[in-house]
């Protein structure tokens, strides 16, 4: 089945209002650049984002933030955008924090059709406050949720007319369990080839998961800190 369309802008549109969106990538890198602009232009407003990150001021999800078109954002990692800070604590913008390994593991259980999991991690802290507690064998565990999108929007390096994907080195990050765990996946990438033009053994995300696909080719790729060695 050939699922290319034709632009960002056509792809999200049933995109609605307070719909939930996964967003792949990790910092800056990976991150579904060209749909997030598509968000941007429709103004699609009240959204619930998942991502590891925030973006950056102006560029990214931070677009989306900006343009207050976010409610509420699920995340582990949001330290490098300032708007966000101020919207939290004005109380714009609802945020839910997560361990990193819990947020990938609420994503693949979303994925797999399990409803909720037990893990050690963030028992006694703020982490846990409201959850379900349970021991085994003598340790505390906390109950998570699963999670899942209306949409999820990946970013990879190839992929084909049918959706089948390829990830490039790390950007092979949130993108692959994103990709299973939404009604509506949408992936943009850098190079869209012919059927039978990748490798089987190298697909990452199988075609079953991608319901469109899309070349968003050029990408801006910013660099969130640039670190050089001193002179």
């Amino acid at each position: 089945m050939d699922k290319r369309i034709a632009s960002p802008d056509k792809a999200i549109a049933n995109l609605r209002d307070g719909m939930t969106i996964l967003m792949g990538g990790f910092g800056l890198c990976g991150i579904p650049e060209k749909l997030i602009d598509a968000v941007w232009r429709k103004g699609t407003r009240d959204l619930t984002v998942v991502s590891n990150n925030a973006g950056v001021d102006g560029f990214g999800i931070g677009l989306l933030l900006q343009n207050r078109q976010v409610k509420k954002m699920i995340s582990s990692y949001v330290g490098e955008n300032k708007l966000f800070e101020q919207l939290v604590l004005s109380g714009e913008l609802q945020v839910e924090l997560n361990p990193q390994g819990t947020l990938a593991e609420r994503l693949r259980a979303g994925g797999a059709g399990i409803p909720a999991f037990y893990t050690p991690t963030g028992y006694g802290t703020l982490v846990a406050e409201g959850k379900e507690t349970r021991g085994f064998e003598g340790r505390h565990y906390v109950l998570e949720r699963a999670l899942r999108g209306d949409f999820a929007f990946v970013k990879a390096w190839k992929g084909d007319c049918m959706g089948n994907l390829i990830y490039r080195k790390t950007t092979r990050n949130f993108n692959p369990i994103m990709a299973t765990a939404a009604d509506y996946v949408i992936a943009e990438v850098e190079e869209l080839v012919g059927p039978g033009e990748l490798d089987p053994d190298q697909v990452h995300t199988p075609g079953i998961f991608v319901d469109a696909i899309f070349e968003g080719s050029p990408y801006v790729k910013r660099i969130e800190k640039r670190t050089v060695r001193k002179a």
